[in-house]
């Protein structure tokens, strides 16, 4: 069982979703705006968000970047476009999973099975702390820091940053990290990669050219090495 925001504004999806939310024994809370979507994330904290895009006072993926900044709940977007550079754009902007309209209570429990269990199992798995050199990473507190100052970072340059230092030394390919922290092998888009690790390497203070922590393996990936 779940408490899951589930923030649509069309009645008739709303009361089809809940019906089949709470007959699989999950806890619904809908709300029709985004801004009141907000305000609930941070009181009553749900274990995930069904998140629709046609919002009447805020745009979607607007919101689903303030909630980025609040919480990190999963969040499964619901979505009536197809075109993949959308979605990398709610995937880049915090969205765990996304399921196109129209779908089904099935498919949409399915999301949410997979989405929950991913989560829980990380909680279970992650490590206290982890240590490169300068480089401290809480990742349960979601916290890190290079010589002693907080690394100010977005949701995913956190999670990317997390999953290479848990694999210092070896390389890591693209298609993993799409894989593994977007959650996605088959968009077949993978220059969000390249974007993400270029924002980490300004924040860690190094370049593509200069690198100290991340080091690209040309035509195979990039790897995290303990600076010398």
């Amino acid at each position: 069982m779940a408490l899951i925001l589930l923030v649509e504004d069309d009645r008739y999806i709303t009361a089809a979703l809940s019906r089949a939310l709470s007959d699989a024994g999950h806890v619904v809370r809908p709300v029709g705006q985004a801004t009141e979507a907000l305000r609930i994330l941070t009181q009553e904290r749900p274990d995930l968000v069904i998140l629709d895009l046609g919002l009447p006072d805020i745009d979607g993926t607007d919101a689903l970047r303030m909630m980025r900044q609040v919480s990190e709940v999963p969040v499964i977007v619901a979505t009536a476009r197809r075109a993949e550079a959308d979605i990398i754009t709610l995937l880049s902007a915090g969205a765990d999973d996304y399921v196109t309209k129209p779908f089904s209570g099935g498919h949409i429990l399915a999301r949410i099975e997979a989405v929950l269990r991913r989560t829980r199992a990380a909680a279970d798995t992650t490590p206290n702390t982890i240590t490169v050199g300068e480089l401290t990473i809480s990742p349960r507190q979601r916290k890190a820091s290079l010589h002693g100052k907080p690394l100010q970072l977005t949701r995913r340059e956190f999670d990317v940053l997390t999953y290479l230092a848990e694999r210092v030394g070896q390389v890591v390919s693209r298609r993993e990290l799409l894989t593994e922290v977007w959650n996605q092998s088959r968009i077949g888009e993978e220059q969000t990669i390249d974007v993400h690790i270029s924002w980490l390497r300004r924040k860690l203070g190094e370049t593509a050219a200069a690198p100290r922590f991340l080091h690209t393996v040309r035509g195979v990936g990039v790897m995290m090495v303990e600076p010398q």
